[in-house]
């Protein structure tokens, strides 16, 4: 149990690891974007019935992927980890069937001026129904919603794939049909990225306990000529997110591209919520002085926040 009075799940780790990966069936892929986008970004549901991952998957935890092949030294192709983005009952309620959330790597060879692609997401996106690939886990024991769900609050920060694991623990709370406020802050560079945009605007219509907000950076600016960071959320949006960031049993999640923590902890600072973050000793306390190197020497997330960046 830590602080707050969290108490969280005893999960199974590493069930299947490289040296012994469970083959299983791909049952769906799909795009996870309402607009055509120029990136590519799909959900991607995997058949785990009649192995050990059956009901042994945690929303927040992640799965391995094992891409064929080999690199051009002849040594195979790593495994890379992905979130989880189901509930921890599955996608339909039975413990068999997790998803997780994938983008195409694309990009160009400075030297070569060729287009290159990641391994690992492009071999994973491209497989059909039916096909199979080799799975390993479950691995992660810190990124998880508390077993007393119920007794909490909960501000949720993503940006891109990052949205994947609040997305199993959005559809687990929401489940539990509790009032306890749920919010979502998803940021993205265009509108045409928003992931799961359809389902989260449904779960806000229908549930009133559940707050959606959508941060695009790379389109209209703020009225002071920045760009409509996740962090701004809890500048333009004061009057919807003190009252709930001032309750003592709320929680905070971050997950995304790594270094986009630094920013929210200045922020949460700059408005009072020291609650959130340790400041190591020596560091200013007027948040208004720190650079970039102060926040990532100095500062971390503490008890009622949760990081996974990458």
């Amino acid at each position: 149990m830590l602080a707050f009075g969290m108490v969280f799940p005893e999960v199974k780790l590493n069930i299947y690891t490289k040296n012994n990966a469970v083959e299983v069936p791909v049952t769906e892929n799909r795009i996870a974007t309402t607009s055509v986008s120029p990136n590519f970004i799909r959900h991607i549901t995997f058949d785990v019935g009649g192995t050990e991952l059956e009901n042994n998957i945690k929303a927040g935890q992640s799965i391995g992927i094992l891409p064929p092949g080999a690199d051009a030294k002849g040594k195979p192709h790593a495994l890379r980890l992905y979130s989880v983005s189901s509930p921890s009952f599955g996608e339909y309620g039975n413990g068999r069937y997790y998803s997780t959330t994938v983008k195409r790597v694309i990009y160009e060879d400075k030297n070569s001026l060729g287009l290159c692609l990641g391994i690992c997401s492009n071999y994973l996106s491209s497989r059909k129904p039916g096909d199979t690939v080799l799975m390993t886990g479950p691995s992660g024991k810190r990124f998880l919603l508390p077993e007393n769900k119920a007794d909490f609050n909960y501000v949720f920060v993503a940006a891109g794939t990052g949205i994947a694991p609040f997305r199993g623990m959005i559809m687990e709370l929401i489940q539990q049909k509790t009032s306890i406020n749920i919010t979502l802050i998803f940021g993205c560079a265009y509108r045409t990225d928003v992931l799961y945009e359809v389902f989260f605007k449904e779960l806000a219509t229908i549930n009133p306990n559940f707050n959606y907000l959508i941060s695009i950076s790379r389109e209209n600016p703020r009225p002071d000529g920045t760009k409509h960071y996740v962090q701004y959320q809890f500048v333009d949006n004061a009057s919807l997110l003190n009252p709930i960031l001032k309750q003592e049993n709320t929680l905070v999640y971050i997950c995304g591209l790594k270094g986009m923590e630094y920013d929210i902890y200045q922020t949460l600072a700059l408005h009072g919520y020291f609650d959130y973050i340790q400041l190591k000793p020596g560091i200013d306390t007027n948040p208004e002085n720190w650079a970039w190197d102060d926040i990532k020497r100095n500062v971390k997330p503490s008890e009622r926040m949760f990081v996974e960046t990458y």
